[in-house]
């Protein structure tokens, strides 16, 4: 049985806002300064991944910014492919806090 907020957020709800934490150089030089990557639904609003990252983490969120990129045309196996859509959420935080990416959800 899923457990309900205050505001009447299931909390497998903000399982699906965030899907996995990117692990790239670039997002561990950003983490550097409290910047955090995330791979999110295409549907996802910032307040959403905001209310998620909270929730899930227990921090304070002072940004939330997102970026969208386009699916690729790729050839695979000598045939045509194209990669899907991806949306990405960097989430600044609030001085002094951090997230352990590395342990999971």
């Amino acid at each position: 049985m899923s457990k309900q907020d205050k505001s009447g957020v299931i909390e497998a709800d903000l399982y699906d806002v965030i899907q996995s934490p990117l692990i790239t150089e670039k997002a561990t030089m950003a983490s550097e300064h409290n910047q955090f990557s995330f791979r999110v639904p295409m549907k996802a609003t910032k307040p959403q991944i905001k209310k998620a990252v909270e929730a899930l983490f227990k921090v304070d969120v002072k940004a939330v910014n997102t970026s969208i990129t386009q699916g690729k045309v790729k050839m695979f196996r000598g045939k045509l492919g194209v990669r899907s859509n991806t949306k990405k959420a960097i989430v600044t935080l609030a001085e002094g806090q951090s997230i352990d990416v590395t342990t999971g959800l």
